[in-house]
């Protein structure tokens, strides 16, 4: 397949390009949260018990979570396209199952299947940036699909929720089901192969030199980008969590202003996040990295104050304003940075940095309500964790390795 394929590699990353590696990017998160507000929905049609419907959200983040572990190496090894492939006919595949799933057994077990194949878009997509572009030029380029893939988690749910009243949750899924089909389509008409024969057998070379990658992917400078953004990420997963709880039942909006306000913590990361595919063009990728994770330490920290003093739970929603927002400086950039430590083994950098983020993500969402719904508390004790350990994985990524 790849030989018939001459003009791969372009080193560019055009506009066409860039919006099907965006629409890879947001399938996943669109597949995780868009029918969550279908749950109850769910139990009562498929005779369910709520336990049964939630294990079908938790099967599929296991599968997306394995996955990249799986599909991200084999690019690295057999190239890019063919494993996109594979795994995005999965993906169609296990969707229309769930679709017309007759019970809750073989939606769970379609939905782990759908995870397992939506994520080679997620892994390979990043590998193929990896590919063609570095430095600056994929700091932009990852910055630009935040715009469409960090924002997806944000506003899934609120899509689900507009579409629940007159589709369903069977119509929800197969609007999933479109996009796995649109995405499919999009990369056979689309993307070429990036990874050329001689780059995969030196990929894979058994000889550990200096350029191995292993080696490589346990260096200071992979493992703290890494960790960087995956606990970035967690900082936006806790918020996203907590925030029904803490817009509608601390600070008391109801159903349209939390929507006002989820939307416009959404339009904040999508507005800085197109600024930072700017500021690269100008400014170092490590500081403007740097900026964002002060600012989401300085907005985590000020949150935590204010609950702390007790002040009127209003003010909690300016902090949180500011660290979403300021997450689009980090997203993107340190995506890049933690990709062009590991120039040889892109996509099994790509699969440890997304299982990290999936892995991060489902274990910070339940400890943002240990104690119950009448306390910020939890979520600010993650997010300033979160953030500090972030802070802290980035100043050592930024320490020059001993000689």
């Amino acid at each position: 397949m790849d030989h018939a394929r001459p003009e791969t590699a372009t080193r560019t990353v055009g506009g066409p390009l860039l919006l099907v590696l965006a629409l890879l990017s947001a399938v996943a998160p669109f597949a995780t949260d868009m029918y969550l507000p279908a749950f109850p929905q769910m139990t009562d049609e498929l005779s369910a018990s709520a336990t049964a419907v939630q294990l079908s959200l938790t099967a599929f983040l296991i599968g997306v979570t394995l996955g990249q572990l799986v599909f991200g190496p084999i690019s690295d090894r057999w190239g890019r396209l063919r494993p996109l492939l594979v795994g995005a006919a999965l993906c169609v595949v296990a969707s229309a199952v769930a679709v017309w799933a007759p019970s809750v057994a073989v939606l769970v077990i379609a939905r782990f299947v759908q995870g397992l194949g939506g994520a080679a878009g997620m892994v390979i997509g990043r590998a193929i940036i990896s590919d063609l572009v570095t430095g600056k030029a994929a700091a932009r380029v990852f910055s630009l699909m935040m715009i469409v893939g960090g924002v997806a988690p944000v506003i899934a749910p609120l899509v689900g929720g507009f579409l629940v009243g007159p589709i369903g949750w069977r119509g929800i899924l197969a609007v999933v089901l479109g996009l796995a089909v649109l995405m499919l389509l999009s990369i056979i008409v689309v993307v070429r192969e990036t990874l050329p024969p001689q780059r995969r057998a030196r990929t894979t070379g058994e000889h550990a030199d200096s350029g191995s990658p292993l080696k490589a992917l346990s260096s200071r400078a992979f493992v703290g980008y890494t960790c960087a953004f995956a606990f970035a990420f967690s900082v936006m997963m806790a918020y996203i969590s907590a925030s029904p709880f803490l817009y509608q039942e601390m600070i008391g909006l109801g159903t349209v202003g939390y929507g006002l306000a989820f939307g416009a913590n959404a339009l904040a990361l999508m507005t800085v996040s197109g600024l930072a595919a700017r500021l690269t063009r100008t400014h170092s990728v490590r500081r403007l990295v740097g900026i964002g994770i002060g600012l989401v330490v300085a907005a985590t920290m000020t949150f935590g104050l204010l609950v702390l003093a007790g002040l009127p739970p209003g003010w909690l929603a300016i902090p949180i304003f500011v660290a979403v927002g300021s997450l689009g400086l980090v997203f993107g950039n340190a995506t890049a940075l933690a990709l062009q430590a590991v120039p040889h083994a892109a996509g099994s950098a790509s699969a440890i940095l997304g299982a990290m983020q999936f892995g991060l993500a489902a274990l910070v969402s339940p400890l943002v309500s240990i104690r119950g719904e009448d306390t910020a508390g939890p979520l600010a004790i993650v997010m300033i964790a979160s953030a500090l350990i972030a802070l802290v994985a980035f100043t050592l990524a930024e320490r020059p390795a001993r000689p």
